[in-house]
């Protein structure tokens, strides 16, 4: 629909485009502009101003030159006697008479330009922004200031109060939007990069209006559109989308709320029926036009251009629709909207709408009615349902025009209310949308991310109808080089890995189906099967790895609180198989912000908070927190985009607010961090060693795991017994610093503990040096408790399998058979352990009383002839044991001979080795298994036992205290 052409006169020279503002006065019956080429406050008479039409021949009631530079915002205090301020480049805001336009006073002033000025409902309140670092509150009764609010980053731009005085909402040139509660004087909430971006120094700005009722913000969106926002929760309720083609830089609403204006930085101003949410009517300039501003009482809208030409235009709404005055909300009305306030000026047979808390219907129709107000209805339901009903009856019973027509529905008030007091979140409550991982929003004129992972990226960047996409690899001698492509298609997302690249495009509709296409890196690509499956909710995004597909899906509809509920399913498509079904865990009120695997194959989120979890098996499947970007961060304008993480450390894109996400030029530079979880601070000061300890024994887990399924497939599991071990050696390392560190804290309980926790025995025997060092009785006597006992369970599971030995079990233990085995050397040099085929003799008596001490002549003979008859099938350890593993106890025996270099006459301690006989192992089905602590038979001496060792231990250390405590008593 096309109205009249809007006529404009020229209020302000400017030889170049500028900022410029116009407003109406309380009663509608003045104008006042300025514009930010000139200091000149204009205030014009509006009947002549219709009346005149276009030209230059009317001059202004009145003209204010105060400033001693460009005026970049207005406000008119409303009602009667109401007064002017104005904000300048100089600095100032200054206080008028209306409509005299007589100086009254200088009210602040900033160190940085003016951009933005609001005057609250009742006009008692002025807020004033700019380029300052924060929003001062001023008190217009004796113009000081009452209060700074301070959270926007960058020039405040757009400035509104609440009507019902609860909130003022603000917006600045990155496009965050900040909710103040001005009775806490404190933010409520903040919407990040929900606004387009502006310049402060350009000749538009962003803006944002409320609805007359309060219940809705109005901000320019990212997409030529404008969003409605909640008023107590936030989200946004509802979008308007038509023909705008460049962002939208001006908003006002209709004086009851039903009908909104927006004008572009494509020249277009459009009026929306926010109802149906369509413009029905537009006009179209030939500038920009900066501000919009709806007559309080009429159907009127003034406009002015970014060249100081002004005008009004006339019959905004055609007169066979509702008029703009008619139905003005109350706002001094405290009863519970329950019915649709429109139908009280609509025919009888139009229903007030309901809504079943889903949010599509909302999407639909916006009910006619502002969305619910939260905060009233936590009010409200303190009562009992009784008196509800009473309050309800009464405040029905006291408007004739809502009991005239919903007389029949006073008993069913209460349970409406209740109703909606529970659902009302839910209304506004949206769930999630798809998103890919590693993708940024496209930008217009600009490159964006298709796909970003540790493997490289690919771009593209729409022109004329197409795209242009490219694929990069970080390092260039690792993938090939992929040509630019042209696409037809205009994809939406992509996924990269090393064999090639995947895209998508979404359906737009029956003649315009979704299309997907592979391109691989190499000439022949191989043959690929697709399967189709279908999941239990809308999918919110995918990631793969390998064979592995993981899939997360909305479960239901949002918690009451917002709180997203996703499910996660992992497919192995090779095997045709579900690896793994459950819950995807979020921070609260956050939303997924990236999904994928990590390069081992641990699958991780990461949401809207800054918390990384991986996926543990650990207490039967669980989300470990391992890295908050909140802790990471070095200043709050601080943010992580996530590109991947491998065992310990996390790649990450830092973002400089307002930006959440990277842009293609220049090239991103990643970030690595490493992974810690999000502990309390440790009361020994040594929170790095108790994460060192957390990650090793999360590292050491995944190992296992890895051993036990591949042990249950029957495969060698070999290749994994090095890395465990030194996770081990590592762990039992991190371990002992800990016990150091209770130890100096005087944290003894917690030092036995961790004891307790010490894997290898060469490890444990550290442990009661140290304490034995730092004179520490009673935890060496609790050290010394536990290696015993360990010590005892080695002896007896060694003994339950039938070896008179308590060296270490390895995994792959030999059968033994009915020849003689014959034993390795091991040669300890340093530290280094060296395997020797030959066997040596052994001197000295043996462990069993069955054998009788043989001359080395003999025992060589023996042992040579033992040689031939070893099976071939059978060999001796062929893997050389760590030096831990081998020698886990100096004082018992082993199967293998241990020779030590620093012995110059080359005899075997027999303190440190014993050699098992052939013979002994041939009769153990006919003997009991050897008691370690029995004495022996023979004559010679036996070698002393761990306990003798231990008693003798603290048999030393008491003689070394006694002269020290005689000496202190001297």
């Amino acid at each position: 629909m096309k109205g009249r052409a809007v006529k404009l006169r020229e209020a302000h020279k400017s030889a170049s485009p500028a900022l410029c503002s116009a407003a109406w006065g309380p009663g509608g019956q003045h104008v006042v502009t300025a514009s930010a080429a000139n200091t000149a406050v204009l205030i014009h008479d509006a009947a002549a101003l219709l009346a005149g039409g276009r030209g230059s021949g009317l001059a202004p009631l009145a003209t204010i030159r105060l400033h001693k530079d460009g005026v970049t915002a207005l406000a008119v205090a409303p009602g009667p006697g109401g007064s002017l301020a104005s904000g300048s480049i100089d600095h100032s805001v200054k206080f008028y008479t209306f409509p005299d336009g007589e100086f009254q006073s200088n009210v602040a002033r900033f160190t940085l330009p003016i951009r933005s000025l609001s005057f609250n409902k009742k006009g008692t309140l002025l807020a004033a922004a700019g380029d300052d670092d924060g929003i001062k509150l001023i008190a217009t009764i004796d113009n000081t200031i009452s209060k700074v609010l301070k959270g926007h980053k960058g020039s405040v731009t757009g400035l509104a109060f609440d009507p019902r005085n609860d909130y003022l909402a603000s917006v600045d040139s990155f496009g965050t939007v900040i909710y103040w509660d001005l009775c806490i004087g404190g933010e409520a909430r903040t919407l990040t990069h929900v606004a387009p971006t502006f310049r402060p120094d350009d000749s538009v700005r962003n803006v944002l209006c409320w609805s007359p009722d309060g219940q809705m913000l109005a901000v320019p969106g990212l997409r030529n559109n404008v969003v409605l926002y909640d008023r107590d929760t936030g989200e946004d309720v509802s979008t308007l989308k038509g023909d705008h083609e460049q962002p939208v830089c001006s908003l006002c609403w209709s004086p009851n709320g039903r009908y909104l204006a927006s004008a572009g930085l494509d020249r277009q101003v459009l009026i929306w029926d926010v109802k149906s949410r369509q413009d029905i009517e537009r006009q179209k300039f030939d500038e920009r036009i900066c501000n919009l501003a709806w007559k309080p009482d009429g159907n009127a809208l003034l406009l002015i251009d970014v060249m100081g030409r002004f005008g009004i235009w006339e019959s905004v709404i055609p007169s066979t629709m509702k008029s703009p005055t008619e139905c003005l909300p109350d706002l001094n009305s405290t009863k519970v909207p329950l019915f649709d306030d429109d139908n009280d000026c609509e025919d009888d047979d139009e229903k007030p709408c309901t809504s079943d808390g889903l949010e599509d219907d909302i999407d639909e129709s916006l009910c006619d009615s502002a969305p619910f107000s939260h905060k009233r209805l936590k009010r409200k339901s303190t009562f009992d349902g009784d008196s509800e009903d009473e309050d309800l009856i009464r405040q029905l019973g006291s408007s004739k025009r809502m009991k005239d027509k919903h007389t029949d529905r006073k008993d069913g008030a209460g349970k409406a209310r209740g109703d909606s007091a529970t659902s009302g979140r839910l209304v506004t409550s949206r769930m999630q949308a798809a998103f890919q991982p590693g993708s940024t929003p496209p930008q217009p004129g600009m490159r964006n991310f298709l796909a970003y992972n540790m493997l490289g990226s690919i771009t593209t960047i729409e022109n004329e109808g197409h795209a242009h996409v490219e694929v990069d690899f970080h390092d260039t001698g690792r993938g090939p080089r992929v040509p630019s492509m042209t696409d037809y298609f205009v994809f939406t997302m992509a996924a990269l890995n090393e064999s090639g690249s995947v895209f998508a495009n979404p359906c737009k509709g029956e003649k315009n189906m979704s299309t997907l296409m592979y391109r691989p890196f190499s000439s022949w690509a191989g043959n690929s099967e697709m399967y189709i499956l279908s999941v239990s909710g809308p999918v919110v995004t995918a990631a793969g790895h390998g064979d592995q597909l993981a899939i997360v899906s909305h479960a239901s509809d949002c918690l009451p609180s917002g709180d997203q509920v996703l499910d996660v399913k992992v497919f192995n498509i090779s095997e045709r198989a579900q690896s793994l079904s459950g819950r995807l865990l979020l921070t609260t009120s956050s939303q997924l912000s990236w999904f994928g695997f990590s390069d081992n194959g641990q699958l991780s989120s990461y949401d809207s908070k800054g918390i990384l979890r991986v996926f543990s098996s650990q207490f039967g499947g669980s989300w470990l927190p391992v890295f908050s970007s909140i802790k990471a961060r070095k200043s709050e304008d601080e943010s992580h985009w996530v590109v991947g993480l491998d065992a310990n450390n996390i790649f990450c894109i830092l973002c400089k607010y307002p930006q959440t996400y990277p842009q293609v030029m220049p090239k991103p530079v990643l970030t690595i961090l490493e992974l810690s979880f999000p502990i309390a601070s440790s009361d020994l000061g040594a929170n790095s060693l108790e994460n060192e300890f957390m990650m090793r024994k999360l590292h050491l887990s995944q190992i296992k795991k890895k051993m036990d399924e591949m042990a249950a497939l029957g495969l060698d599991t070999t290749a994994y017994d090095d890395e465990a071990f030194n996770m081990e050696a590592g762990l039992d390392r991190c371990i002992l610093r800990l016990i150091s560190s209770c130890c100096s804290g005087d944290k003894l309980v917690r030092a036995t503990e961790l004891a307790k926790l010490l894997t290898l025995e060469k490890s444990m025997k550290g442990a009661l040096t140290l304490v034995t060092r730092l004179k520490l009785p009673m935890l060496q006597e609790k050290f010394s408790s536990i290696l015993e006992e360990r010590m005892l369970n080695n002896r007896k599971i060694a003994g339950s399998v039938g070896l008179c030995s308590n060296a270490t079990i390895t995994r792959n233990t030999p059968v033994l058979t009915g020849h003689a085995t014959l034993p390795s050397r091991i040669v300890q040099n340093g530290n280094n352990l060296l395997e020797s085929s030959l066997p040596m003799p052994n001197p000295g008596n043996q462990e069993s009383s069955l054998i009788e001490p043989k001359k080395p002549e003999e025992q060589m003979s023996g042992i040579n002839e033992s040689a031939k008859k070893v099976s071939p099938a059978f060999t001796p350890l062929a893997k050389v044991l760590k030096n831990s593993e081998t020698k886990r106890d100096r004082n018992g025996a082993s199967n293998a001979t241990i020779v030590n270099n620093q012995n110059k006459k080359g005899d075997i301690d027999q303190n440190e080795s014993k050699k098992l006989s052939i013979e002994d192992c041939n009769l153990t089905e006919h003997q009991r298994p050897v008691n370690p602590f029995a004495k022996s038979s023979s004559s010679k001496e036996q070698s002393p036992s761990l306990l003798d060792s231990i008693k003798k231990m603290k048999v030393e250390t008491e003689k070394v205290e006694k002269p020290n405590s005689k000496k202190a008593k001297v």
